[in-house]
């Protein structure tokens, strides 16, 4: 599977870049009851919630890997401007967003 540069630079040092367009790759989930519980638990005691901690890491890698899907079906080498964003779609759930500009080498 070919390689796939992902920077939040507007560059990429030493390459001559030509824009491909946009990609994005995106991911909704929701919380389980259960981890509400035990993270309710959790926040009377205190500390990291790793249940949480995990979902949002998991999330955000798929958001990511569809995102670099994106650019490699466009044929591109890179992707610069990369940023992630989230959102809430309604109570329990969020929207984690990858999105940058896919380039080709020249």
């Amino acid at each position: 599977m070919k390689e796939i540069i992902a920077t939040t630079g507007n560059e990429i040092s030493g390459k001559k870049l030509k824009v491909l367009g946009i990609v994005r790759g995106n991911t909704v989930r929701s919380r389980h009851i259960g981890r509400d519980i035990m993270a309710s638990f959790k926040m009377i005691i205190g500390g990291e919630i790793k249940t949480f901690t995990d979902l949002i890491s998991k999330s955000r890698d798929e958001a990511y890997n569809r995102m670099v899907d994106e650019a490699r079906k466009l044929g591109a080498d890179g992707i610069i401007g990369m940023r992630f964003g989230t959102s809430s779609i309604m109570a329990n759930s969020s929207e984690i967003l990858a999105y940058g500009t896919a380039v080709k080498f020249v």
